[in-house]
C-alpha cells in the first residue's frame, strides 16, 4: 500500500457537504467553515472560526451510510487526555436522515498547531519526522497501559511480542500535529487507539515517512524514537497492515 495522504488536505475553498455545512451552522453559528481534510470514505473535516473571543472548534463529520465509529473515537480521546496532549472534545452525536441512515459528527476545541504533512512541515522534514518520533516515544511511555480499558491489534502472524504500549493505532504522519516551533504538539485520529505492541505503530509511522516527505527518513525517525529498527518486526506488521484480508481496515485506519 502506498498513498500520499498530504493529497486529502484541503484548500480554504474546497466545496464541502451542504449536509456539513448545515449541522456548522447549527452547532457554531456565524463561524467561518474552513475546509481541513477530506479522507477516501467521503469524511470531512472542518475548522469552524468564531469570533475573537470564542475559540476555535474542529468539526469531525462521517458521510451516511459510511460510519467511521467517531463514539469509538470519543470514548479514547477523553480516557487518553488525562495522560497525553489530544484536542478537547466538546460534543458529539449522532444524525439521522429520512431513511434511517446515521451520519457521525463530533467537536473539539482546535489545537495551534498543524499537521505533519502541511506544505509548511513537507518542506521541512528532519523537523516533522523528529517530532513524529518523539511524539510516539512520548505516548509510549506516558500512558498507563494498566488502565487502558481498548484493545488494539493482536500480534500478527511470524511476529515476536516485544513490549505492551497504549498505541495510537494509526500512527502514520498525518496524525502528528506540530507546535509553531516544530516542536510534537499533539495527536489526533485515536479512533483505533489501545494496548498492542509498540511495532504496531513504529512499524506503520515509518511506512507512511516516504509517501509524504520521500525517501530516506527513516534512521532518522528510529534515531528520533530512540530505539533500533528491527526488520523481522517491521516487516511482520507491515505484511499484516497490507495483507489483502485487511486492505479494507488497513484504509480506514490509515485515514484521519
Amino acid at each position: 500500500m502506498r498513498a500520499d495522504l498530504s493529497t486529502q488536505l484541503l484548500g480554504p475553498d474546497e466545496p464541502v457537504p451542504e449536509a456539513l455545512l448545515s449541522l456548522a451552522r447549527t452547532l457554531a453559528p456565524q463561524a467561518r467553515v474552513v475546509p481541513l481534510w477530506r479522507n477516501e470514505l467521503g469524511g470531512v473535516t472542518v475548522r469552524l472560526e468564531r469570533d475573537a473571543e470564542s475559540p476555535a472548534l474542529i468539526l469531525k463529520w462521517s458521510p451516511p451510510g459510511r460510519e467511521i465509529d467517531l463514539d469509538a473515537e470519543r470514548s479514547r480521546l477523553e480516557w487518553v487526555a488525562a495522560h497525553h496532549p489530544v484536542a478537547t472534545v466538546v460534543d458529539a452525536g449522532t444524525v439521522f436522515d429520512a431513511q434511517g441512515t446515521a451520519t457521525q459528527w463530533m467537536l473539539t476545541e482546535a489545537l495551534p498547531g498543524e499537521t505533519a504533512v502541511s506544505d509548511r512541515w513537507r518542506a521541512s522534514p528532519s523537523t516533522a519526522v523528529r517530532a513524529i518520533g518523539e511524539g510516539l516515544r512520548l505516548l509510549h511511555d506516558t500512558v498507563p497501559v494498566e488502565q487502558c480499558p481498548f484493545e488494539g491489534p493482536g500480534l500478527p502472524r511470524g511476529a515476536q511480542a516485544d513490549v505492551l504500549v497504549v498505541a495510537h493505532g494509526d500512527a502514520c504522519a498525518p496524525n502528528t500535529l506540530l507546535a509553531d516551533d516544530g516542536n510534537f504538539l499533539a495527536h489526533v485520529d485515536l479512533g483505533a487507539l489501545g494496548v498492542a505492541d509498540r511495532w504496531s505503530d513504529l512499524a506503520v509511522a515509518s511506512m507512511s515517512l516516504e509517501w509524504n516527505f520521500g525517501a530516506g527518513w527513516e534512521g532518522d525517525f528510529f534515531d528520533a524514537y530512540g530505539i533500533a529498527p528491527d526488520p523481522k518486526r517491521i516487516a511482520a506488521w507491515r505484511r499484516w497492515w497490507n495483507r489483502p484480508a485487511n486492505s479494507e481496515e488497513a484504509r480506514r485506519r490509515l485515514e484521519p
